[in-house]
Parts: structure tokens; sequence; C-alpha cells
């Protein structure tokens, strides 16, 4: 008999290993497969979450090339609307030296007090806007009809220009038409009233002792 037959490993041995490795090569490769396919879904939601982020970049990108565009074209127009008042200042302060050039040369003659056309004494004190400037232009109204009718042309003819040149507030108009209407509404009585109104706005209303008719009142203020 030979013993080292019965020493030697059984035949059924190995393939009971073969088939232990052959199994964890399997599950090894199942894990495997399985870890890749997680893998691939992560990257495929992450690449869906980057397209999205992409697009909405995109609209955004495309909103502030339009608003950019916008912006753009309001600074064009604003520095077009800059240029042209610089040029209309330029030419107004071109204009101002001119006349600060003849003022000047004025005030160093003899006769630079008798170029201005009207000025007045600066303690009358208008009582509202355009009082000063009224009164003397219908008095200048009112030369030049008399002017007119005595035949005396040149002086019609210069207190026109002046007319057409300058217009009135309208002021004194106005204010003399409410006072012969405040007047006709109390049936031109000078009343309690009437006189507290007047008093209110400043008007007198007496000549001494003597009141005054509502006429004599609207000619003495108006």
């Amino acid at each position: 008999m030979n013993v080292e037959e019965f020493l030697q490993p059984k035949e059924t041995e190995k393939p009971l290993e073969s088939n232990i490795e052959a199994e964890e090569e399997f599950i090894e490769a199942e894990v495997i497969e399985e870890v890749q396919k997680i893998v691939v879904e992560s990257f495929a939601t992450e690449k869906v979450e980057m397209g999205e982020k992409i697009s909405a970049l995109e609209k955004e990108n495309k909103k502030y090339t339009e608003e950019n565009k916008s912006l753009n074209e309001k600074i064009l127009e604003l520095t077009q609307e800059i240029a042209k008042k610089d040029a209309l200042i330029s030419e107004m302060r071109s204009d101002l030296e001119k006349t600060g050039d003849i003022l000047s040369v004025n005030s160093e003659t003899e006769l630079s007090n008798k170029i201005s056309l009207l000025d007045r004494n600066i303690d009358i004190i208008d009582r509202f806007i355009g009082e000063t400037r009224d009164q003397v232009l219908e008095a200048i109204s009112a030369a030049r009809d008399v002017a007119e009718k005595e035949g005396r042309i040149r002086k019609a003819q210069i207190l026109e220009s002046v007319l057409v040149v300058n217009e009135p507030t309208g002021n004194l108009k106005e204010k003399r038409i409410a006072l012969e209407k405040f007047f006709n509404e109390n049936q031109n009585i000078l009343s309690g009233t009437v006189i507290s109104e007047l008093e209110r706005c400043g008007i007198s209303y007496k000549h001494g002792e003597e009141y005054l008719l509502p006429a004599e009142i609207i000619k003495r203020t108006y």
C-alpha cells in the first residue's frame, strides 16, 4: 500500500475553493455595477440641474443685456441733452459778457445815469408782484394815446416801442377789477363788513376824516 496516496489532498477540495472565489468575484462585480449605476444616476441628476441653471443664467443674461442696452440709450440721450445745454449756457455766458462790457463802458460815462429806461426809489416797495411795472406801463400807454391825438408822432412811436417789448404782469388790472366787483356786490356802500375787508387788505378808505367814495378808493389804490 502506498501511504502517500492518503496524504495527497482529494480532488474534490479544489473545486470548492474555486466556487468560493467565483462567488466572491460575482458579488464584487455586482457591487461595482451597483456603485457605477448610482454614480451614473448621480451624474445624470447633476447634469439636469446644471442644464436648468445654465438655462436660467442665459435668460437672466438676456434680461440684463436688454436692460443694459436701454440704459446705454438713455445715457446717450442724456449726454446729448447735456451737450445742448452746455452749448446754450456757453452762448448765454457770451451774451452776458458782452452785456457786461457794454454796461461797464456806460458806467464810465457822464451820461450813464441817463441810459437806464426805468428806475425808481427803492424805498417805495411793491405791494404786490409787478405793481410798479404795471403802473408805469399803464402811464406809458396813456401817454402814447395822448401823443397820438396831439400829433406828436415821434413820441408816440417811442412809447409804443416800449409797450411792444414790455408786457404787464396783469396783476394791477386784476386787483382793480376785483375791488370794483367787491364794491358792486356790496351796493357801493362802505358798511362795517366792507371797511373790515379794506382794512385787512391795507386799503385806505378815508381822506382825513372824510370817507371816500368807492370810485375814489379804486383810483387812489389801483
